[in-house]
Order: structure tokens, then sequence, then C-alpha cells
């Protein structure tokens, strides 16, 4: 039997209210699509950064301690479905931009991203570690945007048996030289690229969720896709709002892209 992924690309504001709304929305539309995993892009409850040349804290999204009411609010829609969405987090005096994967019986992921553009890293903290766990549709890593520009992040979360990877994303076009259309913009063509070489490198599926719309001076891709551990994208948004939905037999498909070449068994590490 195929996992039923959903990759999610929407827009989201500092109305948290609003953003609640939304969030609901979309797993009413993955419930309805019979979707078992559905990755939300990164900074759902609060938006993004308003400007990442010049950030202050005054520009940080609304900041949510783990035990907040809007994130229970999060965990009880999810019912039997697990839903990954990311959130800027307060703990103590830190701010850190997270990733949660939940269900309706609570908590089974946490990420902080790790790595950092210029922008964030004047206020956000850094997260410190790359790590699977289980769920109930199999073992699962995180990663936040920025983290899987690094062969390393994707590479450590496969090494600790993830077979699927969620990449929640607020990956805007270039800010230092945009296009004109966006599909031409460098910052796209990354974003595919990336998407594609870590499920390839890993042999795993990979599934990349992303903003839409605009945020202060930042303009956002979508592009939300499924890729195949064979680096082929198996559904995908586009630039629009949407959720790019497939069915894989996640198994299935990452022993057929091992039989031959097994990279993480074939690895020496002994040599890097």
């Amino acid at each position: 039997m195929g996992l039923k992924i959903g990759a999610v690309a929407a827009g989201f504001t500092r109305d948290l209210e609003f953003d609640l709304s939304r969030v609901e929305a979309l797993i009413r539309h993955g419930r309805r699509e019979e979707v078992q995993l559905l990755v939300l892009p990164d900074a759902v409850l609060g938006g993004y950064l308003n400007d990442l040349s010049n950030p202050t804290y005054d520009d940080l999204p609304p900041a949510l301690t783990l035990d907040d009411p809007l994130i229970s609010k999060v965990i009880a829609m999810a019912g039997e479905m697990v839903v990954c969405f990311g959130f800027c987090e307060a703990d103590g005096p830190d701010r850190f931009n997270t990733a949660l994967c939940v269900t309706g019986d609570g908590v089974l992921g946490h990420h902080r991203k790790v790595h950092q553009p210029p922008g964030e890293r004047a206020i956000y903290a850094a997260g410190n570690e790359f790590a699977g766990f289980d769920t109930p549709v199999g073992r699962i890593g995180m990663m936040i945007d920025y983290d899987k520009t690094f062969p390393e992040a994707a590479r450590a979360l496969a090494v600790d048996g993830a077979d699927v990877i969620a990449c929640l994303c607020a990956w805007p076009t270039s800010i230092t030289n945009r296009a004109a259309r966006m599909n031409e913009d460098r910052q796209s063509r990354l974003f595919d690229l990336y998407d594609r070489s870590r499920a390839a490198e890993n042999q795993v599926v990979l599934v990349s969720s992303n903003l839409t719309g605009s945020i202060g001076g930042l303009r956002f891709l979508g592009q939300s896709k499924v890729v195949g551990p064979g680096g082929d994208i198996v559904a995908r948004t586009w630039s629009k709002a949407g959720i790019a939905i497939a069915e894989v037999d996640v198994r299935a498909e990452i022993e057929t892209a091992r039989r031959v070449l097994h990279h993480l068994g074939e690895r020496r590490p002994e040599v890097y």
C-alpha cells in the first residue's frame, strides 16, 4: 500500500487566527483527499520575517512556546493525520525557527533550524541536531529551508533511518538579483536542484513545502513538491498555492532505488 503525501504551498501572515483557520482548511482539504502525511511550510503560525537584509527583533513573528494553546489546536486538528508545520518558538529569551510533526495524540518530532542565512543569524538562535523519529506512517526526518543547502543535513537524517524527509520552507526569490519571471529566478532553480539532489543522493522520499505570496520585501516561490528516491518529481504545485499530492509506496521505492547502488551502504566516512 502506498503512503498518500501532501506538500503544501500557501501564504501566512502575522494574524494568528487567520493562519490557524488556513491551517484548518488545508488539513480539511488533505483529509478529503485521504492524505496521511501533510507537510505545511515553515512559519505557518505568524508568517516569516519581513526583511532578511536588516531584520530586527520587532520584525519577528509572534513567538509561541510548545505548550501554547495554538499549538494544541493544530495538534487537535491533525487527528489521525501526520502533520508537519513551522513557527517561531520561544524558549526562555531565545527564539528558534522550529518545525513540529504531530498527530492528534501529540508531538512526534521537533526540529530547530540549524543552518541560518545571515539575516536570520542576527535574531534567531540555532538548533544543534538532525534526528529521525518514528511516526504512524514511517520514520521521518525534518529540515527547515536553508538546512537543505547542506548535504550533511539530509544525509544525517537518512543515516538515522529516515525514509521520508520533510523540508519546510520560507524560500524567497533572489534578494540580490531578482528575475522578472519567477521560473527564471536563480533561487527558483536552486530550490528545485536541492530538493531533487537531497532525495537522489540519499535515495529517500523528500517532501518540500514552501510559502507563497509576499511578506514585506520578500516574494516566496511556492514550488512545493514530492520527490522520489531517484530524484524524480512525482507531484508539484509550481508557483501557485495548493497541495501537491502523491501516493508513494515508500519502502518499495527506496528498495528499488538501492537494489544495485546503495549510497548509504557504499559510503566511506573514514576518508571524508
